[in-house]
């Protein structure tokens, strides 16, 4: 029997190596984690609380602080005021702010506030696509962290037109998925961003779907509004927009979004105002926040803590004070921000757990 060659044996080595190489590792390393668009700025939150006009009382003075979570870092927090603060979180939602409590001489005075730091903001996209995201409804009413977001606000109650609209638009869809789509389609579509006249900018979930029309809080108080009629945990976020073409400046207000629950995805990011604004991007929105934003507080009829004597806040963005118990008016506000890396670039995502 004759030997194997030497061109022949280096052949065999050969495909055995190609083999070898083609066949999975059970040692390999797993994908690295995916990048997203992200924003690095620092923001300021300045405020200028007046002197009363008699010189006297009791003041409290509570300003929201900014969020940390998977998709928003925060670093270099500098509170600066000649009146000394504290520190807290609301007891629903667990919210931070800073409180200020200034003396008789400083209240007489009148003081400001400086609130600064810096944030890298990154795109919050969720993935709709896999098997999970389309199952069939599941209840998860039974979940206690789910549970207050299933429950009407003051200004978005869940029966009435609210529940009538949901049944009609969700009619025939069989998943929270397709409910949830069917319910931004309409709001979307029906919707006008218009700040015109009155009645806009309260987040009345009965005047939007009435006039429809409004702005950022109406939109998206219709959508929580129907999705909630739907037995769909939604909620509802508010923070400050970053100009998309601008890389520093003066911010008029504020923006706010909603995110919707679904059974083995988690919290699903919308923005409706935007896809109204934003036809091209109408897609995007429906389970995307871009990075375009800071977020600060989640929830709506907002008590703090100590607990004001007002009524329950119906969002919280704004400074808010009381005098003796009272709101307290003429607190003057200013907002700007500063890009610190080019809008666009990229960073690593790591745990993408929701909030």
């Amino acid at each position: 029997m004759r030997k194997p060659t030497a061109l022949f044996s280096f052949l065999i080595i050969l495909a055995a190596a190609a083999l070898l190489f083609a066949l999975p590792s059970h040692s390999s390393k797993p994908d690295a984690p995916s990048a997203a668009p992200s924003r690095i700025f620092s923001f300021s939150y300045q405020v200028h609380v007046p002197a009363p006009k008699d010189g006297s009382g009791k003041l409290l003075l509570w300003l929201p602080l900014p969020q940390q979570d998977a998709y928003q870092q925060i670093r270099d927090l500098r509170i600066e005021a000649n009146v000394a603060h504290s520190e807290g979180h609301d007891p629903e939602y667990g919210n931070p702010y800073a409180l200020f409590q200034p003396t008789a001489s400083q209240l007489s005075a009148g003081f400001d506030v400086s609130v600064t730091f810096v944030a890298t903001r990154l795109e919050h996209k969720a993935s709709l696509t896999s098997a999970k995201a389309t199952n069939a409804s599941m209840n998860t009413a039974s979940d206690p962290a789910l549970q207050r977001y299933l429950q009407p606000d003051k200004l978005v109650p869940l029966n009435g037109v609210i529940a009538e609209l949901a049944k009609e638009h969700t009619a025939g869809e069989t998943t929270d998925l397709a409910k949830a789509h069917s319910i931004y389609d309409y709001v979307v579509s029906t919707m006008h961003y218009d700040k015109s006249g009155e009645g806009w900018g309260r987040g009345d979930a009965v005047w939007a779907c009435t006039s429809k029309r409004g702005n950022c809080t109406d939109f998206h108080s219709l959508f929580i509004g129907m999705m909630r009629s739907s037995n769909i945990p939604a909620r509802f976020e508010i923070g400050f927009p970053l100009p998309e073409s601008k890389k520093e400046g003066d911010i008029p207000g504020y923006h706010c979004w909603a995110e919707f629950y679904l059974q083995g995805t988690g919290w699903v990011p919308v923005d409706a105002s935007e896809a109204s604004k934003n036809p091209a991007k109408r897609d995007y929105f429906f389970g995307a926040h871009d990075d375009n934003r800071v977020f600060f507080s989640l929830g709506r009829d907002i008590r703090l803590s100590p607990l004001q004597q007002g009524e329950p806040l119906n969002y919280f963005i704004y400074p808010y004070a009381e005098l003796d118990g009272k709101p307290f008016a003429g607190l003057q506000s200013h907002f700007s921000f500063r890009d610190l890396a080019p809008a666009g670039a990229t960073a690593s995502t790591g745990n993408t757990a929701s909030r």
